[in-house]
Order: C-alpha cells, then sequence, then structure tokens
C-alpha cells in the first residue's frame, strides 16, 4: 500500500512539472476577432507569419473591446464588430517594443508602442493586422487580452485605462498635426512628469505651448486641455517607473535606429567597393580587348 502511495504521488509530482513547463512555454498567444470568418482568421495568421494550432488562440467580442475601451474612445471607432487581430509573443527583458501593423489606418505602430508602455508592456513583439482597413483602436483591447493570457492578469487596470487614453488622445491630435508630432509631443510631456505633477495647470499649459513650439506645432487651447488631462492622468500612476519604461523605450528606438544606420552605411561602402571591382575589370576588360 505504501509502495502504491509512494508511486502515485510521483506521478502526481511529475504530473505537476510538466504542467508547469507547459505554462511556462506558452509565451505567444493570438487574439482573433469574433466577427472573423475561418478564411479570413487564417488571412490573419499568415499575416501573423504562424501557423493556426501553434499559439494560444483568444476569440475577441466587440462586448469584450468595449468593455477595456467603453467610455474612452469614441463611439464610431468602436463600431460594432470585432475585426482588428493581435499577436503577441512577451520578449525577454530589454527587448523593448517591436509592432507592425497591417491594414490599420489610425493608429501608428509608435502610438501602440507608447500606449503599451504606459500600461505597463515592456518586452514584447506585436503584430496588429485586419483582413481590411480599420482605425486599429480595438486592437489596443486584443494587446492587453493577450498579455493577461500569457501572465495571468498581471495589468494594471488603472494603467491600462490610461493607456487607452493616452492613444486616443495622440490619434485624435495626429489627425490635426501630423503622427510624427503628436508622438513627440506626448512622450517628451512623459519625460518631464516629475515636473509637471507640481506645475498648475496654467503652468503645465505653458508648457505644452513650448514644446509644440520645438515642433513649430501651434495647438488650440482644447488640444491643450486634453493634453493636460492626459498629463494629470499619467500623474496618478507610479511617475518613477513609467518615467524609467519610456527612457528604456527611447534607448531601444536610438539603438534600432543607429542599428539601421549602421546596416545602411556598410551596405553602401559594400556597393562602392563592388562598384570600384567592377570599373578596374571593366578597365583590364578594355585594356586586353585592344
Amino acid at each position: 500500500m505504501k509502495k502504491m502511495i509512494g508511486l502515485f504521488s510521483a506521478l502526481l509530482c511529475a504530473l505537476l512539472l510538466c504542467t508547469a513547463a507547459y505554462a511556462d512555454s506558452i509565451s505567444s498567444c493570438a487574439v482573433i476577432g469574433a466577427d472573423l470568418d475561418d478564411e479570413q482568421a487564417a488571412q490573419m495568421y499568415e499575416q501573423f507569419g504562424i501557423e493556426r494550432g501553434s499559439v494560444l488562440e483568444v476569440r475577441l467580442t466587440n462586448a469584450d473591446e468595449r468593455s477595456y475601451l467603453e467610455g474612452m474612445v469614441d463611439e464610431a471607432l468602436l463600431g460594432t464588430r470585432s475585426i482588428s487581430c493581435v499577436y503577441i509573443e512577451l520578449l525577454s527583458e530589454g527587448s523593448g517594443i517591436q509592432v507592425d501593423t497591417y491594414n490599420v489606418t489610425w493608429c501608428t505602430p509608435e502610438m501602440y508602442s507608447a500606449a503599451l508602455v504606459t500600461a505597463g508592456i515592456t518586452d514584447a513583439r506585436v503584430v496588429v493586422a485586419s483582413p481590411f482597413e480599420v482605425s486599429g483602436t480595438s486592437a489596443l483591447a486584443g494587446m492587453y487580452r493577450a498579455y493577461q493570457e500569457l501572465t495571468g492578469g498581471a495589468l494594471d487596470d488603472t494603467a491600462t485605462m490610461v493607456g487607452v487614453e493616452e492613444l486616443t488622445i495622440t490619434g485624435e491630435l495626429a489627425e490635426a498635426i501630423g503622427s510624427a508630432d503628436s508622438e513627440a509631443i506626448v512622450g517628451d510631456l512623459k519625460q518631464i512628469l516629475t515636473e509637471t505633477v507640481n506645475m498648475t495647470d496654467e503652468e503645465l499649459s505653458s508648457e505644452i505651448h513650448a514644446i509644440a513650439k520645438q515642433y513649430n506645432v501651434n495647438l488650440t487651447d482644447g488640444q491643450v486641455k486634453r493634453l493636460v488631462n492626459l498629463c494629470r492622468s499619467l500623474e496618478g500612476l507610479n511617475i518613477g517607473q513609467l518615467t524609467e519604461r519610456v527612457q528604456n523605450m527611447q534607448n531601444t528606438i536610438k539603438k534600432v535606429s543607429e542599428a539601421k544606420d549602421e546596416a545602411a552605411g556598410f551596405l553602401e561602402s559594400l556597393k562602392n567597393v563592388l562598384s570600384s571591382v567592377s570599373d578596374f575589370f571593366n578597365r583590364i576588360s578594355a585594356m586586353f580587348g585592344k
């Protein structure tokens, strides 16, 4: 009897260890809009570059999207169907956020990256896709859902809502002044939260105008007020942690940019060398051809 109990205990421990190992191995998730048919879903997996069944899959309904976004996002952008799809792969610490989009017209990869960092997601590869053009706002809900599925619900509710607010305000501002300037202004504000928290609304408004001026942008009173409100929401988070995450993201972007520049420089040098070699042999050929 003791032997049977011992054997049962050993089998139970082995089963628990296998279950834990399997859970640890799950680092990728695909969130598919519930209103897509099988053919459209298959198209999304092709866009993700993975086979269906190779990662955890979650279906997201419009009601699910609204549970994350309603009240923060314009009703017209929420719609009535769940179309946007998301693939998220957790990366090692320090890898940063990598976002690619397909058929997304309103949100840029940079907007998603900034909102994810605000929400507390710092190291992940993300692909946002749709079988046809969509605004992409609802995709943020898919990212949150996927991350929570993979980590067991590690996101702070307040931080996720501020991430939604940031994405919405940045997108609205981008419609007026362009996405690059909009992203830059919001990014600059996020890096001086330790200062803005001690400013009055009037002082903060003046600071926002000064930042905008650096980008040759004139903001309306309404736009400034929206940015003031966003700052106050961001200040409600852990400013030290958020500032560190933003700085780490900026460093990652800089490293990627430098790597691209180095690669471009190397290719240009290689092109020049090959051109010189080609010219040399052409001259040799011409000499002997005579």
